[in-house]
């Protein structure tokens, strides 16, 4: 089954501000702190360009999440981007390194890493809009919507978004979907020497 990550991001000034506005809209699920690493192609000109295709491993409590995205340009908006999403778990440190062997023969390479704590709320009206502010380490606070749909239901999940975002009474300036990565990778971040799944 297909399915689309369907999401805007916003620069956030005064994240207690915003907080205060979510939580009239939205239902508080969960705060955690997510450390992803991630490892790329990059080549002999790693240095001057920005990879184009990446994966990332995300430490949890009790297993490790492998992400990878492919970006449906061809469906984004100026305000709204669209993904499809794939992921898989791995139960154990042992699974990670295997399969970090395999890709390292396959030419990929530890790239950068992204550590950012989150809180994730569900609108009170559809619990499938799920409004997150995260406080990005060297890049400050973000808010993301999201809305996990099928490809059918595209149109629906951008109307969605766009009300929430009105709700929120959002300046469309404030709208920047550049990805985290590519916003360290800007500023020349990359915190390699700190591994989440070790």
């Amino acid at each position: 089954m297909v399915w689309l990550e369907v999401e805007t991001k916003v620069k956030v000034k005064d994240p207690d501000s915003l907080r205060k506005k979510i939580q009239k809209i939205a239902k508080l699920e969960k705060k955690e702190t997510r450390s992803d690493d991630y490892f790329a192609i990059q080549g002999k000109w790693r240095r001057y360009k920005y990879p184009k295709k990446a994966f990332r491993v995300r430490k949890k409590p009790d297993k490790f999440e492998v992400n990878f995205k492919k970006w449906l340009k061809k469906f984004w908006d100026k305000d709204i981007v669209v993904k499809q999403e794939f992921e898989f778990v791995l139960k154990g440190k042992e699974e990670v390194e295997d399969l970090l062997a395999l890709f390292k023969d396959l030419g990929f390479e530890q790239w950068i890493q992204k550590r950012k704590k989150s809180e994730s709320y569900k609108h009170k009206k559809d619990p499938r809009i799920v409004i997150e502010i995260n406080e990005v380490k060297h890049l400050g606070y973000f808010m993301e919507i999201e809305y996990l749909c099928q490809p059918y239901e595209m149109i629906k999940a951008k109307r969605k978004i766009r009300e929430t975002l009105k709700e929120l009474e959002i300046d469309p300036k404030d709208i920047d979907n550049t990805g985290y990565t590519k916003m360290l990778w800007r500023k020349g971040i990359k915190d390699k020497k700190y591994w989440s799944y070790k």
